[in-house]
Formats: structure tokens, sequence, C-alpha cells
């Protein structure tokens, strides 16, 4: 079968099609025949810098959709031929793949595969990140970092059906406002100065809620946006800046707080939490209440331009690779 691998650290280029055998299930896994395989920021990032890249030669890939080709001893629940989505601790660019089981989410009735493909990262984490871990309740006031992103968009769209009385979003480009303004935000900000945006649409209140998966000083800004018992929720470090500590001066006065949140560590570490997470947020894609746009697909031997079209941050929505 063909998968992607690469065998040094380095460009899009270090992309290379590779003919590999056809993994078999062990205890408590699955194999999946591919059809579609979403591309992640994260896969970027392992390919350029070895982000969780235990060793080399290295098979990126987060998350796919298909159907069950095997399942090993001990699966129950799931049966071959069935259609699915699954998280894939590596190795996701691959006309097969094999997940713990734990990670493999059966499609809801009317959800096709193209769409299951866009799910397994995006859904749960915006969901995990408004409700689980930001606690947002009716009323409150929500900004959401990289609001024309995959977990942006959607993450805009859950903030309303849950009752935030205010939706703002920040963008890198100007291009991406009328974009993100489709998906459920009330204002959307342009580059590093939200901060006083913000406050100008708040009253000077600030916002209940920030998520952030940018880090460094944008981090530093969304505490600065933070109303009176505000919580920020850190999902990613973007940015690549080292990490910043806020401590006693930055919380103390204002009652603020500060979370965070990794899908991939929660399926390692919790993955029972993770399903009760995947099945409310996959719900509410199979009711049409929540769409993310796919805004580029391409097929597997074309994977080092999806990686180009990424790393330009022009893009939108979610990118895909199609091997069905």
């Amino acid at each position: 079968m063909r998968a992607i691998q690469f065998d040094e650290i380095g460009g899009p280029e270090v992309l290379k099609v590779t003919e590999v055998p056809v993994p078999e299930p062990g205890p408590g896994e699955v194999t999946v025949d591919v059809a579609y395989a979403g591309v992640n920021f994260a896969d970027t990032k392992a390919r350029a810098t070895g982000y969780r890249v235990p060793s080399l030669p290295f098979r990126p890939g987060l998350e796919v959709a298909g159907r069950i080709r095997a399942v090993g001893a001990g699966v129950v629940g799931l049966a071959p031929g069935e259609q699915v989505a699954a998280l894939t601790p590596q190795g996701g660019y691959a006309e097969v793949v094999v997940t713990p089981a734990s990670f493999v989410f059966a499609l809801p009735d009317g959800v096709p595969l193209r769409v299951g493909a866009t799910l397994p990262t995006v859904l749960p984490t915006a969901h995990a990140l408004l409700h689980e871990v930001g606690r947002l309740r009716a009323g409150e006031t929500v900004l959401i970092q990289g609001a024309a992103g995959g977990v942006g968009l959607v993450a805009g769209q859950l903030a309303r059906l849950g009752g935030a009385g205010g939706v703002y979003g920040v963008v890198s480009r100007e291009e991406k406002v009328a974009e993100a303004l489709k998906y459920g935000y009330d204002e959307v900000f342009v580059g590093d100065g939200f901060a006083e945006g913000v406050r100008a649409a708040t009253g000077g209140r600030g916002v209940d809620l920030v998520l952030d998966p940018v880090g460094g000083d944008t981090l530093r800004r969304g505490l600065e946006s933070l109303a009176i018992f505000g919580r920020l929720v850190s999902f990613g470090n973007a940015s690549g800046a080292e990490a910043w500590q806020a401590g006693q001066p930055e919380l103390y006065p204002r009652g603020l707080s500060v979370a965070g949140f990794s899908i991939l560590t929660l399926a390692q570490t919790e993955p029972e939490a993770l399903r009760a997470v995947a099945e409310r947020s996959f719900a509410l894609v199979a009711e049409g209440q929540v769409v993310l746009p796919i805004t580029a697909e391409f097929p597997l031997g074309e994977v080092d331009e999806a990686h180009r079209l990424m790393e330009t941050r022009t893009t939108t929505g979610k990118l895909l690779l199609s091997l069905g």
C-alpha cells in the first residue's frame, strides 16, 4: 500500500510516497481503509520541526475517515465495513491505517466520509474548549484566535449555539474576515491589535472566555482582553514562541484563570472522555447545526502541495487528502 513518510526534518519536499506493508490490527486495534485524511497544522509542524516525532522515518497524519477493514482481538462495538472517523497517533496519510479502537468513532447516519474526515480533531476540540474546559455559560462573551481556521469556524458556531452573548474572532489577514463572519461571529479583528477592538466592542469590560492556539505575546494580549473572573484556554503554540508563564501578578487582581487542552493527550489518557465529547459534537453535524467547509482537496501524491498551501497561512476551513 501507499503511505506518506519523511526520513528527515525539512520542507514539504521531504514528504515521499512510500510502498509499505498493509498493517494488521493487534489486540484492541482496528485497521481502516482510508477514503480521506485530514491535513492539520500539527502535521506541518511535525515535518518542519520534529513536533511529536519520536524517531525517523516518520509517517504523519492525525485523522482519517473510511471503512473498517479488520478488528483485533477484544474489540467490541465495531465491525468490518462500518463507516468511521478515527484519530491516528501517526500514519494517517496512508491507504490503510491501524489505530486503537478507542480512537475510532462510528459516523452518524447521513454524514458522508468526506465530511467525516473533518471531524476527529476539530469538532471535539472546539466543543471541549468551549464547554468541558472553558465552561461557557449563556450570555457570556468569547474571543477566539484563528477564527477562520478549522477549529475557529466550528467554535464560532458552537459558541452561538451555546447562547454566547457576543462572539468575537481574530484572524491574521483582512481577506479572512468575511469568511469568519459567516460562521457565528459578531465581529472579527485582524492581527495583533485585537485587545483594543475587544475593549471597544464590550464597552471596556472585556470578554469572559478566550481560546488561544497561538501562544507567546498573543496569549499575553488575550489575558489582557479578559473581563473580571475571565478564563483563557490555551490549546497550542502556533507562534513557536517560548512558553510564557502567568502567575500571581497577572491572575490575582481580577480573578483570572488559565487552562490548557490537547485532544491528542486526552485521547491517550482519557479515551472515554474523548468519546463522550466526540459523540456530542458529531451529533451537531449530523443534525445540520454545525458545518465545516472543505476549502481544498489533494490526491495523496500531492501532499507536499497541501503542506505548502497550509504554511502560507492564507487558508480557511479544512484541507483534505483524497485516497478513496
